[in-house]
């Protein structure tokens, strides 16, 4: 049996980025090296890299989010990088949208442990919630998908002049590139990447930002929400 990886000290970044939730941040990181693994959410070679890999390049995504807002993360996995970001950020609405029951179950004890009040934790797949979960200003995602299909995703999800904030590497560049034509049927007006973590992280998170119009996930996605709609008020007239 493989021995497993041990979870290396925070480093002084830490202390910083997540301020008051700083033992938070470290009792989650413990969660992951421990439970994340044992249940198949990480793998172990990432164990050591946890803070600078994960949690931080997880948290630096607050430098973009803005005050107040809800936000969707999508395809939560084990709560990257949604719960990071609810440690740094409790004036934020957080939604983690999850279709594996093992892993809303790691969230919900997650939420549970850390006392995230402002988090939620939702079992679906984003095209099963739309219309039955309220529309957000900003959809987060990290590692679900290439762009053009995680837009599909979670652009519908969002509200009319809402973004779409995605953590992506090395590929952001050709990404978006190749998903232009596909992100301006989906209601794109303008996109742009972005490089945040300066004297956090090195290198630096790379997240590309897709800022919607009117309609988000265009006109097709519009009849699908309006349909959500009157199926939802149908049901709660019963």
């Amino acid at each position: 049996m493989t021995e497993a990886a041990e979870l290396p000290p925070a480093p002084e970044q830490a202390r910083a980025v997540f301020g008051e939730r700083f033992a938070d941040a470290v009792r989650y990181a413990e969660l992951l090296a421990e439970a994340g693994v044992q249940r198949g959410l990480i793998g172990p070679r990432e164990v050591p890299r946890l803070w600078e890999r994960h949690l931080l390049n997880c948290a630096v995504l607050s430098e973009v989010v803005p005050e107040g807002v809800t936000v969707c993360d999508v395809g939560s996995g084990a709560g990257l990088p949604g719960i990071p970001l609810a440690l740094v950020r409790d004036d934020l609405k957080i939604t983690l949208l999850e279709p594996l029951l093992r892993r809303t179950n790691f969230l919900t004890e997650v939420v549970e442990l850390l006392g995230l009040d402002h988090v939620t934790v939702v079992r679906g797949r984003a095209e099963e919630v739309m219309g039955t979960m309220p529309a957000v200003h900003v959809v987060t995602a990290r590692a679900v998908a290439p762009l053009d299909r995680l837009a599909t995703w979670g652009i519908p999800l969002l509200r009319p002049y809402g973004e779409m904030l995605a953590l992506k590497g090395d590929t952001a560049v050709d990404e978006l590139k190749s998903a232009a034509t596909a992100l301006s049927k989906l209601g794109a007006v303008e996109t742009s990447i972005l490089h945040v973590g300066e004297g956090v992280v090195d290198p630096l998170s790379t997240v590309v930002r897709v800022e919607v119009g009117e309609s988000p996930g265009g006109v097709r996605f519009a009849a699908k929400r309006a349909k959500a709609a009157r199926t939802g008020r149908t049901r709660r007239r019963r």
